[in-house]
């Protein structure tokens, strides 16, 4: 599985770009990321609630990298980081957390959440 962030807006996954969020379970699996949840409750995307963060919880993962945007806007809220205390949590800008992920990818199960705006 190769990550690439070639910029503002998109993420490009073993070739094929996305213009949205996108989760990607230690599966290879990849999903649209469900941030309507956060921003309900929250008045933003911006933040990932506990009930957001569930939702990607499907599958077993060692480390949860966290892809904040292009200007690391994005953010676990304390709740949802309680959530996988377990677990190692990295959260960057996207960029370098694309480059996290590559490296760390067949080594650990990796869970990843990427925000590509800002």
């Amino acid at each position: 599985m190769k990550l690439e962030y070639p910029g503002f807006g998109r993420i490009a996954i073993n070739g094929e770009t996305y213009e949205h969020d996108v989760v990607v379970y230690p599966s290879g699996k990849v999903e649209e990321r469900k941030k309507w949840i956060s921003k309900r409750k929250h008045g933003t995307s911006h933040r990932i609630d506990p009930k957001e963060l569930r939702e990607y919880l499907k599958e077993d993962f060692d480390v949860l990298i966290v892809g904040t945007g292009f200007y690391g806007y994005l953010s676990l809220l304390p709740e949802s980081r309680e959530l996988v205390r377990e677990k190692d949590v990295i959260e960057l800008p996207t960029k370098e957390a694309v480059e996290k992920f590559n490296e760390l990818v067949g080594k650990k199960r990796v869970l990843g959440i990427f925000h590509v705006t800002c």
